[in-house]
């Protein structure tokens, strides 16, 4: 029987690659371990702390490096992980099953390059695509009017803090945090298919 394999997938601040690699569980989990970029510039960080990893990744939009801890059982089986950066909501660096993150790396260069085109021409705004996030938070409003908005812990009070591509909803009981992309219409695309929203809950959050 074959090892369980991870996929790893970041995008080099230096050189502007995608960075995607397997690694077994066992890699993972046995120790300290990085993912360096080609270039030799960047790399991705693994620091296992027992039963738990601290995860290094280095962020495009503001130039240096994001740390999380998650739990092993998550580094390990969950389908997707992701590490976002604070100031931008853009991703930083996924961790899952080969589709689901190359899924989400394809998304996260169509974010990048239009973060891109709009430095060059100088033209950064609020929000990475004013039209996505303007449409991401009417159906965010749709969906709350049906009482789809309710977090695992059972309560349905929540806050809503947006950001520069990403909104998140935060519980008012347990304050755990649901990220909701706001950064392609890819992302608009994946919401208006949804008929709730599920708040993980603070036992269940992850990265």
């Amino acid at each position: 029987m074959p090892e369980e394999t991870r996929t790893i997938g970041y995008i080099c601040p230096v050189c502007g690659q995608a960075v995607i690699a397997s690694r077994t569980a066992f890699q993972l989990a046995a120790g300290d371990s990085t993912l360096p970029c080609p270039c030799g510039k960047s790399e991705l960080g693994f620091h296992q702390l027992g039963d738990r990893c601290e995860v290094t990744a280095p962020c495009l939009f503001c130039a240096k490096d994001h740390r999380a801890v998650c739990g092993n059982d998550a580094l390990l089986r969950k389908s997707l992980l992701a590490l976002s950066c604070p100031a931008s909501g853009l991703g930083t660096c996924y961790i899952g099953e080969e589709g689901q993150v190359f899924r989400a790396m394809e998304k996260l260069e169509a974010a990048v390059d239009k973060l891109r085109l709009d430095e060059q021409a100088d033209q950064r705004g609020a929000f990475l695509d004013e039209t996505v996030m303007a449409e991401v938070l009417g159906e965010l409003k749709d969906i709350a009017a049906r009482g789809g908005v309710r977090c695992a812990c059972g309560s349905a009070d929540y806050g809503v803090k947006v950001g520069y591509s990403s909104v998140d909803l935060t519980c008012a009981r347990c304050g755990a945090t649901l990220r909701l992309s706001a950064a392609t219409p890819d992302d608009l695309d994946d919401l208006c298919v949804r008929d709730t929203l599920i708040i993980p809950g603070r036992k269940e959050s992850t990265l």
